[in-house]
């Protein structure tokens, strides 16, 4: 198995199960993403990363219905990618990036792996459940953020950073650098 693929799988499997225990009642519930219900950030995700591919000629199939079904569609998508990147040569495939010369699987883990670490953090927060990020997703996230510089506050990516309440966990101390408030 490839790095790409184990990566995403990292990431997407606490995700799916997040999703998989959300109440019925939770997808209605706002995020902490302005204007995004919990079934708006799976949306995202799901759009985001198969726009992502298609556009490097990866096909994924039928999109999944995110409003009738939310985790079943993250389930359905995330199988989808999967499979896609089980071919070595979908992670190796260079294009040019936001950022320069990359590759498929590098842009992948660079920014789509952190999306799913941090939007499960935002499903979690709207449904009221612990997204139960590891110390490691945390270090990631850090990571990513850093290595985006100020292309991380840019419209459509995240807000400013906010200040976490006094004695907040460390999970909302790293999140609030992405302008979400616990």
């Amino acid at each position: 198995m490839n790095a790409t693929l184990t990566r995403y799988r990292a990431a997407g499997e606490p995700l799916g199960a997040l999703l998989a225990a959300l109440p019925a009642g939770a997808w209605g519930a706002p995020s902490p993403c302005e204007g995004w219900a919990a079934r708006d950030v799976v949306r995202h995700l799901v759009d985001t990363q198969r726009e992502f591919l298609a556009g490097r000629g990866v096909e994924l199939g039928p999109a999944p219905d995110v409003d009738a079904d939310p985790a079943g569609a993250w389930a359905r998508h995330a199988g989808a990618v999967e499979a896609a990147l089980a071919d070595e040569a979908v992670a190796a495939a260079p294009f040019d990036g936001y950022f320069g010369p990359t590759t498929t699987g590098e842009t992948l883990e660079r920014f789509y792996v952190w999306d799913m670490v941090v939007h499960r953090w935002d499903v979690a927060t709207a449904a009221g459940l612990d997204a139960g990020l590891s110390e490691e997703e945390l270090d990631r996230v850090e990571e990513g953020a850093a290595g985006f510089g100020e292309a991380l506050y840019l419209e459509g990516v995240c807000r400013p950073g906010v200040q976490a309440p006094a004695g907040a966990g460390r999970a909302a101390r790293v999140l609030a650098r992405l302008g979400r408030r616990a």
